[in-house]
């Protein structure tokens, strides 16, 4: 297996767009991933959040139970371990997890789409927590999205309408301690590519993050502490006919000591509005790359058919 990422770009918000749109923009064609450096997400807020994540999963198994609300798809409150698989996996992925949306006003248009948060009453400042964290998530992620629109040629604010208001979900993921042997090595996130638009994420640096490469080969990611790891999701590989990838993604535990402690991440899922319709753009239509997804589709119903194939609606 190869463990270099040394072609995986490492870029720097803090940098002008236009000096890294085009190291950013190659590494989403070739790989459908790249790693960011300076992201603005305040280390404190990182810290703060990350030891309210893992003090609401220490929580009792029936109190954690009692925010699931099922039929509505995981999109808010709790999901317990053992739900949600991949696309055609024959197994469920060894996690739970936590799920924070956008919230909107009262007789906002795109209400209907959009469920209302729920808070763990038992985890003292949670709901303030990641209320803050999910805003910075959103404007690191609408950063990315400026410079992946320099690359594509695009007006750099083309994506900001399109994403305004967007169904977007942070996660708060925990893959529990496994026991036995077979703990080295084993699947704990089945191959998969993800939904939306892009993906942040934050805890990355712990090892099993694995993506699969254009010649076959799952190549780890190991990115500098406190950086995100951001990857294109299937409706921007949609968007841009294939030109930035989706890339099929799995989490492996690691070998040695650290395959019996669990492991925790934070992953942003930032999604287009509900109502936008997903075209394939222009730009990205040529001879050698002829369109392939010729009916345009909006961006709900395409979650939502999604959904269904992963076992969560």
């Amino acid at each position: 297996m190869t463990e270099s990422t040394t072609e995986i770009a490492v870029v720097s918000l803090a940098q002008p767009l236009d000096s890294i749109a085009e190291a950013l923009g190659r590494s989403f064609e070739e790989y459908g991933f790249a790693v960011i450096r300076d992201h603005g997400i305040p280390h404190e807020l990182i810290e703060r959040a990350e030891a309210m994540s893992k003090a609401f999963f220490a929580l009792p198994d029936d109190v954690k139970q009692a925010y699931h609300i099922p039929g509505t798809g995981g999109a808010r409150g709790y999901t317990p371990f053992g739900t949600e698989k991949a696309k055609d996996a024959k197994v469920h992925d060894l996690k739970e997890f936590w799920h924070v949306g956008r919230e909107l006003p009262e007789g906002h248009p795109l209400s209907e789409f959009m469920a209302d948060n729920v808070w763990p009453a038992e985890v003292d400042g949670f709901r303030e927590t990641f209320s803050e964290l999910y805003d910075a998530f959103e404007k690191a992620g609408g950063r990315v999205l400026e410079g992946i629109a320099l690359h594509l040629g695009l007006d750099r604010k083309f994506f900001e309408p399109t994403v305004e208001d967007g169904n977007s979900v942070m996660r708060l993921l925990r893959y529990p301690p496994l026991e036995g042997a077979e703990a080295e090595g084993a699947i704990r996130a089945a191959a998969h590519g993800d939904i939306n638009t892009i993906t942040l994420l934050l805890g990355a640096e712990e090892a099993g993050l694995e993506l699969l490469t254009a010649q076959g080969e799952w190549l780890a990611i190991d990115p500098p502490e406190g950086a995100l790891v951001v990857n294109v999701g299937d409706m921007l590989d949609r968007l841009t006919n294939g030109r930035l990838r989706s890339t099929t993604h799995r989490v492996v535990n690691p070998r040695g000591e650290a395959a019996y402690r669990a492991r925790y991440s934070m992953p942003f899922f930032l999604h287009f509005r509900p109502d936008y319709v997903i075209e394939t753009l222009p730009g990205c239509i040529d001879p050698q790359h002829p369109d392939d997804h010729p009916e345009a589709i909006s961006s709900h119903d395409f979650l939502m058919q999604r959904l269904r194939e992963i076992n969560l609606a």
